[in-house]
Parts: C-alpha cells; sequence; structure tokens
C-alpha cells in the first residue's frame, strides 16, 4: 500500500503487463516454478493451460544499457553452449551484434559455472562491466547479493567485498573516473579500489539501529528509497543518507513452516502514529574521514528526506524534504562543505505533496528542471536555484505521467503523456526553453507506448501492447519512430491468445453522482446474447497507486477474467476517482482522507448507472473481487453497500487503516491524533456488522507488508456479529501471496469454486 501495492519498473516492460496491488508490488521475487510450454492451441482457456503453462506468458527482454558513447546498447544472450549469458552490444542502427564479454569470461574459476547475471551496470567508458549476481530479499526487493567486475582490457575477473559474506553487498557502483567501487555492507559504506583490492570501510557507526547508505522497510517500500548514496560527481566525496530507527516499533512474524519450531523475525515497521525513523545526509570524504552533515531544518523524526542528489557540482547537494503530513515539500540547496542550506522552491498542498525524481540541473547549473501540480495538473517547470523564480516548459489541461529524458543540447525534454485519453500512452517532446512547443513522437497507435532512450535520443528501445495486443519491444529511431528490428515480439503468446474463444471487450463511461465521468471496462462472454441475464464481477484496486481500465496488455489478471467469461460471467472494473489516472490533481486529490468512502461510492454509482443502461446485468448476481488496497475496497464495498454487492473475495486486504504504515497511510489518511474519527470512519473493520453476502477473506502469514493481523482483527469481529464467512490463510506467503509450487493455481482454482457456488 505503498499503496500496499507499488510500482516496479521493468527495463523495458510496459509497467502495464505487471500485476499489482496497492503500495505493494504483487510480484514478489520468489513465485511458483516457470511452466512448461505446450504446444496445443485450443478456443476454451483452462485454469491448468493458464497457470501450468507458460501458453500466456509474455515475456520482456532481459537487463538492456545504452552505451554512453552512442555506440549501441547491450544485453544478455544465452551463449551458444547453453551455459551462462554472453553480453552482447548491438549497433542501434544497422542492428549489428558484436559478443562483449563471453560467458565463459565470467566463470569465477575455470571448474565453476559462469555467473548468473541478475543486474548489471558499465563504467563511463565502457570498459569495466559490473555484476549483481547471487541475490536474495533484504525487505521486499532483492538488493543483497554479491558484486564482480570484469575489466575489458585485462579480461580479469574479481569478485568485490574481500573476505565478506555470501550476498551481504548492496548497491555497488563505479566512481565516475572507473577506478573505485562503493557499496554498503552490514549498514556501513565501503570503497573499494579495483586495481589493489584494497578496501576502506568509511561509516564506521552501522549497527542494527544505525543505518548507512541505504534504509529501512518503510522508506524502501513507500519512497522507493533503497540506494541511499551518491558519488561526487568528481569522485573525491559521498554523499549519504543516515536512518537511526531506535525508538521505531518492531514488528514480529512468525514462520511456522520450515523448521521443526517456530521462528521469528523483527523489523523496525513504524505502523500510523508511532514513531519514525530519525533521518540525516552527510558527506563524507571518500577516502575516510569526518562526515559533515546537512542543516536541513525540522525535527527528523517529523520529516522525510525523500530525495537527494548533487546539484550539478560537487560543491552543493539538492535535498527534498517533506513534513510528516506529506502537505508540504521543500526543495533545498545543501552547502556540502559546511553543511549550510538554503530553501529554493517550496509545494505546499491541503493534502499531499509530490516529490520529484531526478530534478536535472542544466544551463550549467543556472537552473533545474521540476515537476508540480501547481496549475492543476502535473507539469514541468524550470527553476533557478539562486532565485527559485519558476518558469513552466510544458502546459495545458493533462499531465505529464512520466519524464523520461532532459536533453539539453538538442533543447528537449522527452516524456511520456495521453492528453485526450488516460487509458493509453504516447512519447512527447517539448522545447525546455519554455516556448510551448509539443511534438507528439508515438504514431497513431491507440495502446499503451514505454521507451528506454539512448542518450541522444536519437534511437529507443521501445514496448507497445494494448488490450489485446501481447507486449512487442522494437529498436526504433526518433525523432520519426521508424522500426529497425523487433526485439521480442511474442509471437507464441499472441497465436495462443488469438486463437481462443475471446471475450467480447469494450470501454465505456459512467457518471457518479456528482457527475463526475468515470472510465470503465465490461468483458463479456463469447456467445454473449442480450438477452439473457448475467452475473457480474469488478475487479476493482480504487487507491492512488493503480489504474485497472488502460489499453494495455492485463497479463495474468486479464487471462484469468477472459477464463471468467468463459464460465458466463460479465467481468467489468471502474477507475473511481483517486486512482493512478493522468486526470488531474483534483481528480487524484479528492479521496484525501476519504479512502472506503467516495472511492467505493463511485464502484457504486457506476453499478447503479450500469444496470440502468443495460438489462443483462443480473441486479442480484453482483461480486468484487481485489488484492491489497483493492481487497480494502472489496470489504468497503460489501459492508456499506451490501443491497447492491452480494459476493466478494477480499485478497489480502487493510480492513484497518491504523495497522499500516506511516508513509503510506498518513499521506492519504492524515494524522493522529486528530484525524482518528476518520480513520474509524474510513476503515472496512469499523461497517463489518453490515455483511449480508458472501465474503471470501484471504491473506498470506508472512505478508510484510500488510500484515495477517489486519485479516485476523477483521476475523473476530466477523464471529463478534455473527457474520458466517470463508477464510483462507497461506502458510509463509507474502503480500503476492504467490511463493510456492501450485499457490496461483491454487488460489485462481479457489476463487473460481468460491464464485461458482455463490455467483
Amino acid at each position: 500500500m505503498s499503496t500496499p501495492l507499488s510500482y516496479t519498473k521493468l527495463i523495458v516492460s510496459s509497467a502495464a503487463t505487471l500485476f499489482l496491488l496497492a503500495g505493494c508490488s504483487a510480484l514478489p521475487q520468489a513465485s511458483d516454478p516457470a511452466p512448461v510450454k505446450t504446444a496445443d492451441s485450443e478456443p476454451a482457456l483452462t485454469l491448468e493451460r493458464l497457470y501450468q503453462t507458460s501458453d500466456f506468458s509474455a515475456g520482456g527482454v532481459p537487463p538492456t544499457r545504452w552505451l554512453a558513447d552512442g555506440s549501441g546498447y547491450t544485453t544478455l544472450e544465452l551463449s551458444d553452449s547453453g551455459a551462462g549469458d554472453d553480453l552482447v552490444r548491438y549497433h542501434p542502427e544497422t542492428q549489428q551484434r558484436t559478443v562483449l564479454i563471453t560467458a565463459d569470461q565470467l566463470r569465477p574459476t575455470a571448474t565453476e559455472a559462469p555467473l548468473a547475471v541478475a543486474d548489471y551496470s558499465w563504467s563511463d567508458d565502457g570498459q569495466k562491466l559490473l555484476i549483481f549476481t547471487n541475490t536474495k530479499r533484504s525487505w521486499r526487493t532483492h538488493t543483497l547479493g554479491d558484486y564482480w567486475v570484469f575489466d575489458r582490457a585485462s579480461k580479469r575477473l574479481q569478485k568485490l567485498g574481500g573476505s565478506a559474506d555470501a550476498s551481504t553487498l548492496q548497491f555497488a557502483k563505479f566512481d565516475p573516473q572507473g577506478e573505485r567501487v562503493a557499496y554498503v555492507m552490514k549498514n556501513n559504506i565501503y570503497v573499494e579500489d579495483l586495481a589493489t583490492s584494497r578496501i576502506t570501510q568509511i561509516t564506521k557507526d552501522g549497527n542494527d539501529t544505525i543505518v548507512n547508505g541505504t534504509f529501512d522497510w518503510v522508506n524502501e517500500e513507500e519512497f522507493f528509497l533503497r540506494d541511499g548514496f551518491r558519488w561526487s560527481p568528481d569522485g573525491q566525496s559521498i554523499a549519504y543518507w543516515q536512518l537511526d530507527t531506535e525508538g521505531t516499533p518492531l514488528f514480529t512474524m512468525i514462520n511456522n513452516t520450515d523448521t521443526l519450531y517456530p521462528t521469528l523475525k523483527q523489523f523496525p515497521y513504524p505502523k500510523v502514529g508511532e514513531t519514525n525513523a530519525a533521518m540525516r545526509i552527510g558527506v563524507i570524504p571518500a577516502n575516510g574521514g569526518a562526515t559533515t552533515w546537512m542543516k536541513v531544518p525540522g525535527d527528523p523524526r517529523q520529516h522525510y528526506l525523500v530525495r537527494m542528489q548533487w546539484a550539478g557540482n560537487s560543491d552543493q547537494l539538492l535535498i527534498q524534504q517533506l513534513t510528516r503530513s506529506q502537505a508540504v515539500n521543500v526543495a533545498f540547496i545543501a552547502d556540502a562543505d559546511n553543511g549550510s542550506v538554503r530553501e529554493v522552491i517550496r509545494e505546499t498542498t491541503e493534502s499531499w505533496a509530490d516529490y520529484v525524481d531526478d530534478p536535472k540541473f542544466i544551463n550549467s547549473g543556472a537552473a533545474f528542471t521540476w515537476l508540480s501540480e501547481r496549475s492543476g495538473w502535473r507539469h514541468l517547470y524550470r527553476v533557478q536555484p539562486d532565485n527559485g523564480r519558476v518558469t513552466a516548459i510544458t502546459r495545458g489541461n493533462w499531465d505529464v505521467i512520466d519524464v523520461l529524458q532532459i536533453n539539453e543540447d538538442q533543447g528537449w525534454v522527452y516524456f511520456i503523456a495521453s492528453p485526450d485519453t488516460p487509458l493509453e500512452r504516447y512519447l512527447f517532446r517539448a522545447s525546455l526553453d519554455g516556448s510551448g512547443k509539443l511534438e507528439r513522437l508515438t504514431p497513431n497507435q491507440p495502446g499503451t507506448h514505454s521507451y528506454q532512450l539512448s542518450a541522444d535520443a536519437a534511437y529507443a528501445v521501445h514496448t507497445y501492447s494494448a488490450v489485446s495486443q501481447v507486449p512487442v519491444v522494437d529498436m526504433i529511431t526518433l525523432p520519426d519512430h521508424r522500426s529497425i528490428r523487433v526485439i521480442k515480439d511474442n509471437a507464441d503468446v499472441q497465436a495462443n491468445f488469438d486463437a481462443l474463444e475471446q471475450a467480447q471487450f469494450e470501454f465505456f463511461q459512467v457518471t457518479a453522482q456528482d457527475g463526475l465521468a468515470l472510465d470503465g471496462f465490461l468483458m463479456k462472454p463469447a456467445d454473449f446474447d442480450p438477452a439473457k441475464q448475467y452475473p457480474i464481477l469488478f475487479y476493482v484496486y480504487g487507491e492512488p497507486w493503480g489504474q485497472t481500465v488502460s489499453n494495455s496488455w492485463g497479463g495474468e489478471r486479464f487471462m484469468f477474467h477472459q477464463y471468467l467469461t468463459q464460465q458466463g460471467y460479465l467481468v467489468a472494473s471502474i477507475d473511481n476517482r483517486g486512482t493512478r489516472s493522468p486526470r488531474g490533481y483534483e481528480w487524484r486529490r479528492s479521496i484525501y482522507k476519504q479512502l472506503g468512502v467516495v472511492t467505493v461510492r463511485d464502484q457504486n454509482d457506476a453499478l447503479q448507472e450500469m444496470l440502468e443502461r443495460w438489462s443483462f446485468i443480473d441486479a442480484d448476481r453482483v461480486g468484487i473481487w481485489g488484492h491489497s488496497g483493492g481487497g480494502s475496497q472489496t470489504l468497503n464495498a460489501l459492508f456499506r453497500y451490501p443491497e447492491s454487492f452480494h459476493v466478494g473475495m477480499a485478497l489480502a486486504p487493510v480492513p484497518d487503516l491504523t495497522l499500516y504504515d506511516t508513509i503510506y497511510q498518513e499521506r492519504y489518511s492524515g494524522l493522529l491524533p486528530e484525524d482518528a474519527d476518520s480513520y474509524r470512519e474510513t476503515s472496512a473493520i469499523t461497517h463489518a456488522k453490515n455483511l449480508q453476502g458472501d465474503l471470501l477473506l484471504v491473506h498470506g502469514t508472512a505478508d510484510d507488508n500488510v500484515h495477517f493481523q489486519g485479516s485476523e482483527r477483521l476475523v473476530n469481529e466477523l464471529i463478534k456479529h455473527g457474520k458466517q464467512f470463508e477464510f483462507f490463510a497461506y502458510p509463509n506467503r507474502t503480500h503476492g501471496i504467490r511463493e510456492g509450487e501450485g499457490t496461483t493455481y491454487h488460489l485462481r482454482t479457489m476463487m473460481v469454486d468460491f464464485l461458482a457456488e455463490n455467483l
């Protein structure tokens, strides 16, 4: 809920292909084993085929990196021997393939297997490769592992960390000169000289509560703060975050399944109203010495230092600070030598202010770029750090969705937007001079487009998908958007999908009771008969970290809904106000302190208008389901509108909002104690006594994001009021409920059986 569903970005795959929950990712690292591919092509879809084969598993491409010198992009490809991956380069225009590093060169010894490369990065000169391997989870993501460096000139492969324990290094990165690598190990920062293998520990105070160069659970999950240090441009200094988690309450989880006796896991997790970690930012010489702490004002436990970067030079930092309520975001310029700071720009709202990812300094540091919703829409601005003057770069009644590149040499900013419809995504560029010049670069190809641009923006790895179009990845030229080569076509998956008796699919709009238009989709059985009446199942997410209605490939969830239409159900989804749709500031902020109230009111309003519009919907057979934030909205729909929604399936929900973490929940629901009444009213558990329909409640007992504790409290409340329901706990599964052989197949089968019995 960072949502309890957070978005994970893939290198080239469209984010729309991800199966996301609320503030938390629904894509855990461990999951069902890879299914075996079958060649059958049948018009009917079965759960066995969907979950026990790879027939509908669309793939992306391995980690792809553009080389800084413009000579092409690199990727991993299976070696001819079948053992390990080669690192290959493709020329951007000719697509000539060159093997830069063979899998055999990545063998630690002649008798060992090549390194399994989880991720990699190049030194600035492209002569050294930094390899991340043998990874494991720290909190919810795989940031722990081993690091190796391969020198292309000497053909030397060396492991970093000396005699460090396996999988204990984090966030290794080259200095700007490519001569040293810095990394975090056990909450301290180290610098290793590549020529001599000499290791210097530059912070010494890291321990169980003092965290240097990385973050605690809540900052990783909700602010996506993981890598907590930055090399200065001249390589002489390192700026880093330090957290003090002393005083943050520990959450305890129990593992009953893996050993003879239960084991416990504890970690700092601040629930709503509890004590946050103290945060500060310092600068330390890269060869060791004293830290200069930045003198950012305010109680470090009542503010968040959400972003930090070097300010286009090696003398200053740009630091963004949010108040605990997150209503105010202030950007400071900090002096790296003495720690003094001065305010540059302030964003103040009556709800929450968004921080800005990766502002870029331009005009030799005379300005930096900044995203703001001050006009009522998210747009890009130019800020002068000496006087705080703000100049608009983009304008209009539409949102800049994602800034991909600021190309100062060309005078363009490249970004994703969709001015005409919130359902799609396209590439645009605008002039950095503020003249308002705007160009759409994506051709007239309705759907969702994502891009990974080369440094000169002359080429891009482009991914395209639509509702019935499996993602296709190709290399294109810009600005003409000419396709050079298809990198991944997923043709087998597309053919398997095309051979099915597909559901009839349509987008539509309905209006809420106050006249606000809401986007939705409706899926009907392939043999749909408008003279009949059908049960309908709504899929809901409904919180600020997700959008369910978009013209993009929906992956597993979309195919599951296809299966349900074969069983005679209508399937629908509505994006209520407040969801991550590019519809402006008021749309997104309208749910402040109203999660679970206005969100499900919109869902009910949509249902009522659909019943008036379409006689083929059976008003007595209406179901709803969702995961994480969607599970919470499912509970609220059942409890607040029991006459409208008759069946619900809530997966990993947050029934009591006070049980979730400070950063996410306080952002959208306010602070305690002043907003205690609001928390009580907006929590589903308060209204559990109103349950009339059939409820399936599912949770993983090892969910470190949305704790199992919440569902246990809901169970007790339902029991108190004599409400019968079905409850299933998946032992030692985390928030995505995917770990363990057969888990996803089992979960979806249970859901299908529950619907067959009750809807």
